[in-house]
């Protein structure tokens, strides 16, 4: 029997982002992609992303987090899971800070509110390796989409947040048929790990509009990485302030590209859901 049996798990959500937290700290049982997908399964704990914490590396940290997107796959960073984790890892308790670990890197998180907390998403990088991209294409800020996508613009920004992303800047994000042409650039040949695809409409000096299609998630209410991704975007354009608010389907979120050190600072709130425990029959598909 998987040690995944009888397990609580907790579903949230940052902005409408589905999000499901499983606490594994303790156990040495590392969630395949076959029981990630069968959790997604369960009426009501579909998710978006699946945040699965560890024991940390670190004394200081709280606890590691693995990301699974519902197909599966793995991502390095989640910013409005990431939220959803800090609230539960800090409710009730003292204190208005908390050290997490994660793929990407340390991810310090600050508690605003009982439902409001801050991440520090850590830098960008705009190396065409470090995105990653298949090849070189010289300035990151404008790279021409070839072969191109009928239904997307021809250029877009590409940005690394902890995981790879494309934006590109539309006069109208809501006139896209997200479900046509994401799939298409998020497995386009231009982008070897697959890539989040980002529409963003500049509303003003000091807000973004923006619709996303998730790596290994799909169209989804909410992406926190990608809001940080299109902001740097934006900004390095001059499109926009460095802080500014960016306005997604499910709701907004505050974005701060610091100017001191370069890291992105993302505030937004959470909902909790309910908590219930994995019944053992929907592993019994599931490769170990």
């Amino acid at each position: 029997m998987t040690a995944l049996a009888n397990r609580p798990i907790v579903k949230m959500n940052g902005i409408g982002n589905a999000i499901a937290v499983l606490d594994l700290r303790g156990l040495s049982h590392v969630v395949s992609a076959a029981e990630a997908r069968a959790i997604h399964r369960v009426p009501g704990l579909g998710f978006d992303q699946l945040m699965v914490l560890h024991d940390p590396a670190r004394a200081a940290s709280a606890a590691r987090i693995v990301i699974y997107n519902n197909d599966g796959s793995t991502s390095d960073a989640c910013g409005n899971g990431t939220r959803c984790v800090a609230y539960l890892l800090m409710r009730g308790r003292d204190g208005d800070r908390l050290l997490l670990e994660s793929d990407a890197g340390p991810l310090p998180v600050r508690r605003e509110g009982e439902l409001t907390f801050t991440v520090d998403m850590g830098a960008p990088r705009f190396g065409w390796r470090d995105i990653p991209l298949a090849h070189d294409v010289g300035d990151t800020s404008r790279v021409r989409l070839d072969p191109p996508v009928d239904g997307a613009p021809a250029t877009f920004a590409a940005v690394s947040m902890g995981n790879p992303h494309a934006i590109f800047f539309v006069p109208d994000a809501a006139a896209i048929d997200l479900g046509a042409v994401g799939p298409k650039i998020e497995h386009h040949p231009l982008f070897p790990e697959r890539a989040n695809i980002s529409f963003a409409a500049i509303a003003g000096r000091e807000r973004i509009v923006l619709r996303v299609w998730e790596r290994g998630a799909g169209a989804t209410l909410a992406c926190g990485s990608a809001a940080c991704a299109t902001l740097v975007a934006a900004a390095r354009a001059g499109r926009t302030q460095r802080r500014a608010r960016v306005a997604l389907p499910g709701g907004e979120l505050t974005l701060d590209w610091r100017s001191g050190d370069d890291h992105v600072l993302m505030t937004g709130p959470v909902e909790f859901e309910f908590e219930t425990r994995l019944d053992p029959v929907i592993f019994t598909d599931a490769a170990a």
